[in-house]
């Protein structure tokens, strides 16, 4: 971190000490690179899903990247509020996501599921930083963590749904 990075971080006085920031930053990047790796992957599967269900699954896929592409920007803009830096390449987002690319073009239904487990995985990342927001009263990420889980467990439930 350069000596100028490191003073504008220091002149954030928002009830928030540094190091609380920077652990909630560090959580949120990890979200971010899992809301933009599945955002990814859904327009993916958007692209390329045939079937029976076609219809049915492009569009719903698309109202899922729709929303994912509103989410990355909440998230990075969290970050931002909190004094550093957000994750923005693709280097960076495959060194700090929990969700693992997908090779070639997956079958309808393998597409549903993968993006289930896409979900959960968002899910479990954004209940890992509550506890980091908690103890240093961050209400703004706690309720950006709310919204996220409440949207991905509710999808990953609906896509849950198809392979029934």
């Amino acid at each position: 971190m350069t000596k100028k990075t490191k003073e504008k971080i220091a002149k954030i006085d928002i009830g928030i000490d540094k190091d609380s920031r920077k652990a909630i930053a560090d959580g949120l990047s990890r979200l971010l690179a899992d809301e933009y790796t599945l955002y990814l992957k859904t327009h993916n599967f958007h692209w390329n899903v045939t079937g029976p269900m076609f219809n049915t699954l492009h569009l719903m896929f698309e109202t899922h990247y729709n929303e994912a592409a509103l989410a990355v920007d909440a998230v990075a803009e969290r970050i931002r509020a909190l004094g550093f830096p957000a994750p923005g390449t693709y280097k960076q987002y495959v060194t700090l996501s929990s969700i693992g690319e997908t090779e070639g073009v997956p079958e309808a239904m393998e597409m549903v599921r993968l993006l289930v487990k896409g979900h959960e995985a968002c899910a479990k990342t954004a209940r890992s930083v509550f506890p980091m927001a908690d103890v240093a009263n961050d209400e703004p990420t706690a309720d950006l963590l709310t919204q996220r889980l409440q949207v991905h467990e509710k999808t990953a439930w609906m896509l849950r749904s198809l392979l029934e």
